[in-house]
């Protein structure tokens, strides 16, 4: 049944409504939806529980050439090295073969996992409200409906300060190679433009992907920093491989981010280390 949306990507009851559906898939990269159906099966057997689409392709706002395509595969058991592995060359091929995209990446999870109590306002939101099912037992059936609360913003962006070190890291070992710097700025750039809409995201009341959006939504309540995310959300799209940019992330709006993220949300709860 197609969800309603009221205001700001919420329907009527206030809840964060499903962005995308294959409905909205363009026509450019239907072939490339197709072709992930039916080979996932085939690359996972009875391993596989489910499968779905997320990013710009289901939401419609994909670009030929430019968009990647992103899948997340759940398992009946905790994914491993070997999956992990059939994983990447599923988006290798499909890559090679689809010129509409421009990479790929399968995200791979335990059924387990998406519905325990740890992950229900991370993994099991990103399922239930940012992932379009493709295949299989759709797990957002076993999920709550989910509101733009400080609970969601802090489970799913609340460990900015965690990441930092390893981006620093990230950053030092990409030398000076504009071909490594190019998908970092990217990375970063959309992580820390989404963490920046989740901090204000209870008081903007709704939810939305795009990154211009986000970026403005910040912007109305820290105007101190607004045009520092607006540059971030367009390198999010438009990334060059400058690594000034990447350090302003990792020594100055990164641990501000992260400092104003634990006074007003708090600290997302502790995970076990994922492979």
């Amino acid at each position: 049944m197609t969800e309603t949306v009221s205001h700001r990507g919420l329907d009527s009851r206030g809840c964060i409504a499903r962005e995308g559906s294959l409905a909205r898939v363009p026509y450019a990269f239907r072939s490339v939806v197709v072709a992930a159906r039916d080979r996932i099966p085939d690359v996972f057997g009875a391993r596989l529980h489910s499968a779905y689409l997320y990013g710009s392709i289901p939401r419609g706002t994909a670009r030929e050439g430019r968009s990647d395509l992103d899948l997340l595969v759940v398992l009946h058991e905790e994914p491993t090295d070997a999956d992990r592995a059939d994983g990447r060359a599923l988006d290798e091929t499909l890559d090679k073969e689809f010129p509409q995209i421009d990479g790929g990446g399968t995200l791979l999870v335990g059924h387990a996992r998406v519905l325990s109590d740890l992950e229900r306002y991370d993994l099991g939101w990103f399922l239930a409200c940012l992932c379009t099912p493709l295949l299989g037992e759709d797990l957002a059936t076993y999920l709550p409906r989910y509101r733009p609360d400080s609970l969601l913003a802090r489970e799913t962006n609340g460990d900015l300060a965690l990441l930092l070190p390893r981006w620093r890291d990230r950053v030092a070992s990409a030398g000076d190679s504009e071909e490594l710097l190019r998908p970092l700025v990217r990375f970063m750039s959309r992580r820390l433009v989404r963490t920046a809409f989740t901090l204000v995201m209870p008081r903007w009341n709704g939810w939305t992907s795009d990154l211009h959006e986000m970026a403005e939504a910040f912007g109305a309540y820290y105007p101190q920093r607004a045009e520092q995310l607006r540059t971030a959300a367009a390198l999010g799209y438009e990334p060059i491989g400058d690594r000034a940019v990447l350090s302003s992330y990792v020594d100055d709006l990164g641990p501000w981010l992260a400092e104003e993220y634990a006074r007003v949300h708090g600290v997302k709860a502790d995970r076990p280390e994922q492979p």
